[in-house]
């Protein structure tokens, strides 16, 4: 009799309550559960070491399938009982995401299966104390409230539910700044198969198994989740076929002559650098912006240090609100009135973003990272494009918080999981303190321009051309900003004055000036938008109608999954890019369409005052570049266009 205290623990047994069942009864729900059975992995089995008792019950919601109790017994809703044993079930259609009422029945069951085993790897006994100082009470989350840094103390066993990896995977990611405090909303909302799974991560890893056990296409839809799961259970059911080799990603890209719809190849990333605007004055620019670049090899050059050559192949990962944002109102930053969304766009136009827009440097700073963990950034950054619908906070969810989450989770490197910061020009100073990024591409000057690491501001350049204005001309104002900041109408009355050098600068000047003034008008207009999206009583419907039309001709790049509708979850597979390629094709001849009207529409929108100035903006660049014609043709050159 003692020898029984030794006995190796029995495998998994789902039983039956037979009781009330008619032998057809009988026969169908056994089948049932021989089925899910079938499709548990081999250590799910044999963990799950109970007799778990399985039952019909008319004491459960009309829309519920069943539900598990806390340790040994499963309960399914009887009114779905005659129509898995007549056979109905299977051709039943249902607008739950496993498409019949037999496949939701066995979803059920192996989802409900999953939480018993999820609780059944809970604290080791004598943890009480540990779990009550670390554990944050939450009733939603569960456990997401355990801190990280205690986790893994005194022999900590993880649930599938608290486990780091999988919480960063699933979107808990940590609070950047909060010490490991996990996120408690899930925003990574879009393309989801059922979108309860964002409810807890209790919620999420039973949802998810259902689609690991069930679904063949679950390994190229969900990759990292799928390799988690693979390797959780040293195990993975056959897969269908074997993925493609590439990601979909729309580009958004402001050239609307091309179709945004792209394709990345991991193989052919040869790097990913850390890309930083750097500080200006403006409040919400004085940290500056992070970025991340996809150092991009042509097509047939061989991964290698040359691939750095192929600028027009670069792409920059960079979380914003909006298409072409590189500035935000300082208060809509603080309480976050901005979503924040993972935008895929040309090196050249982040480029020109900043550097002639902006009048900021870009800083591209190689990160040290593995080629597993490249092509692992790359494909989180694919599942985040697809997925993700955050909000944009300056000091708790900013550009570098968002690139660092995607770069914890994307490499699941331990020097990352640790670091804090959340100042963007502090985190690139933090990623080279652990070695992980390397600065010294920087130290000269000449060659990071030469090679591609550093792109600087246009500001000397313009600040060139306005010592050339000031040697000319007696002008009191002592820098390019000062000059800038004159009225239009100012600036023209030294224009009858300008020989022909400085009527050259004066045009650059006033070209420089014309952006400078579709970059505010671009904040006035988005201004307006969030204005009228909170709005009661009717909301948008009260925005210009104009605008809208704006927005939702290219809202589609700031949110690609809503081209694909309700079909399909997680990334898009080769069989929905036709509906892509046709539905961003169809949007981007509307955006074509509408490109030549667009400043003028843009325009209608804007306050009296800050139309006025463009108008004279642009017939100043009109006036100085007719007088500049004529003094150059005057002085025997060609004649200008």
């Amino acid at each position: 009799m003692l020898l029984l205290g030794n006995m190796a623990h029995a495998d998994l047994e789902l039983h039956l309550k037979t009781e009330g069942l008619s032998p057809a009864q009988q026969q169908a729900s056994q089948t049932l559960l021989d089925e899910a059975m079938q499709a548990l992995p081999p250590h799910f089995i044999k963990q799950l070491d109970r007799r778990i008792d399985v039952g019909w019950t008319d004491k459960m919601p009309a829309n519920a399938y069943g539900q598990a109790s806390p340790v040994s017994e499963l309960d399914l809703n009887r009114n779905l009982l005659a129509s898995l044993t007549d056979g109905s079930a299977a051709t039943k259609k249902t607008n739950r995401p496993h498409g019949t009422v037999r496949r939701e029945m066995l979803a059920t069951v192996l989802h409900e299966l999953t939480h018993i085993y999820d609780r059944s790897r809970l604290w080791p006994q004598g943890q009480r104390t540990l779990i009550q100082r670390c554990t944050r009470q939450d009733s939603s989350s569960g456990l997401v409230g355990i801190a990280d840094q205690c986790r893994g103390q005194s022999g900590r066993r993880f649930t599938l539910s608290d486990d780091p990896r999988l919480l960063d995977l699933a979107g808990w990611p940590q609070y950047v700044g909060r010490r490991g405090e996990r996120e408690q909303h899930n925003r990574q909302i879009a393309r989801s198969p059922d979108i309860y799974e964002t409810s807890s991560p209790k919620e999420f890893v039973a949802v998810n198994m259902e689609y690991f056990l069930l679904d063949p296409s679950y390994a190229c839809r969900r990759p990292a989740l799928y390799r988690y799961y693979k390797e959780h259970f040293g195990w993975a059911p056959a897969a269908k076929s074997a993925c493609g080799k590439t990601f979909a990603f729309l580009n958004a890209g402001n050239d609307f002559a091309k179709t945004p719809l792209g394709q990345v190849d991991p193989e052919r990333v040869y790097a990913v650098d850390y890309l930083l605007a750097e500080a200006n004055q403006n409040w919400v620019s004085r940290w500056g912006h992070s970025m991340l670049r996809l150092v991009i090899c042509a097509p047939g050059r061989p991964r290698g240090p040359d691939c750095r050559l192929d600028l027009d192949q670069h792409l920059v990962l960079s979380y914003r609100a909006f298409v072409g944002d590189v500035q935000l109102s300082s208060w809509d930053g603080l309480v976050g009135k901005y979503p924040s969304r993972l935008f895929v766009l040309p090196l050249a136009q982040v480029i020109d973003e900043y550097t002639k827009t902006e009048l900021r440097s870009l800083a591209s700073v190689p990160l040290n990272l593995s080629r597993s963990e490249i092509e692992g950034v790359v494909e989180r950054a694919a599942e985040m494009h697809w997925s993700y619908d955050g909000n944009y906070f300056f000091l708790s969810n900013n550009c570098a918080v968002e690139e660092l989450k995607l770069l914890r989770s994307g490499t699941n490197n331990s020097k990352l999981v640790s670091l804090d910061n959340i100042m963007p020009n502090g985190l690139l100073e933090v990623l080279k303190g652990r070695g992980l990024a390397d600065t010294s591409v920087l130290d000269d000057p000449r060659e990071a321009l030469r090679l591609g690491y550093r792109f600087d501001s246009f500001r000397d350049r313009y600040q060139a051309m306005f010592e050339v204005l000031k040697k000319h001309l007696p002008v009191k104002q002592e820098t390019v900003e000062d000059w800038l900041d004159l009225k239009a109408a100012e600036r023209r009355t030294w224009f009858e004055q300008a020989d022909l050098r400085t009527s050259a600068a004066l045009l650059l000047l006033e070209q420089a000036s014309f952006r400078r003034q579709m970059l505010l008008a671009q904040d006035e207009v988005k201004q307006r938008y969030l204005g009228a999206r909170e709005l009661k009583n009717g909301g948008m419907d009260k925005a210009n109608a104009t605008l809208r039309q704006i927005l939702d001709n290219s809202g589609f790049l700031s949110r690609p999954a809503e081209l694909l509708g309700s079909g399909g979850y997680g990334l898009p597979q080769p069989h929905e890019w036709q509906r892509l390629e046709s539905e961003t094709s169809l949007r981007q001849k509307q955006l074509q369409a509408l490109t030549g009207d667009l400043d003028k529409e843009v325009r209608a929108l804007l306050e009296p005052s800050r139309a006025a100035e463009m108008a004279a903006n642009e017939a100043n660049v009109k006036q100085i570049g007719e007088h500049l014609r004529k003094l150059h043709k005057a002085s025997g050159g060609l004649e200008l266009p």
